[in-house]
């Protein structure tokens, strides 16, 4: 698992304004970690990384926020209010196969609708407020590549 320590929330967004043009059409991404712990800043950078100049919110009350202003479209969706079921009558799949790139928190509630090959992300606060600690887990060769070429820039 490669990892990455970064040190405020510039860092974090810098990620996934980096991870972006690596990025295709059908791709999900999904950001594991407590609330507070960067997901929504990491996905404002990534979506930045896109071309979208949408202001991006937590999609908490929502449940999916589409952005459709960038290179690709974004789908950032967020699953925790659906702990006790539904996900199946949202039509994920239709996302996860779509023109876009997924971006899926709390993805826990929905592993059985998750595709074969994905990226996991999870964030974790250190003792420093500021501090985060970012974990890759690629799942097929696509995002395995996808990481490497990553975290070259910061080695």
């Amino acid at each position: 698992m490669t990892q990455l320590t970064l040190h405020n929330r510039e860092a974090t967004m810098a990620v996934g304004k980096k991870l972006a043009p690596f990025l295709q059409a059908g791709d999900v991404i999904v950001l594991n970690g407590d609330l507070g712990a960067g997901k929504t800043t990491f996905t404002k950078g990534l979506a930045a990384g896109l071309g979208i100049s949408d202001v991006i919110k937590s999609p908490t009350f929502t449940i999916i926020r589409e952005y459709q202003s960038g290179r690709l479209p974004l789908y950032h969706m967020d699953i925790y209010r659906l702990e006790n079921g539904g996900a199946e009558d949202l039509g994920l799949e239709e996302y996860f196969d779509g023109d876009g790139i997924s971006v899926v928190e709390w993805a826990e509630f929905i592993e059985d609708e998750l595709p074969a090959e994905f990226l996991a992300i999870n964030f974790k606060r250190t003792d420093d407020e500021q501090t985060r600690e970012l974990s890759f887990e690629p799942h097929g060769r696509h995002f395995e590549s996808l990481v490497e070429r990553l975290v070259a820039d910061y080695d």
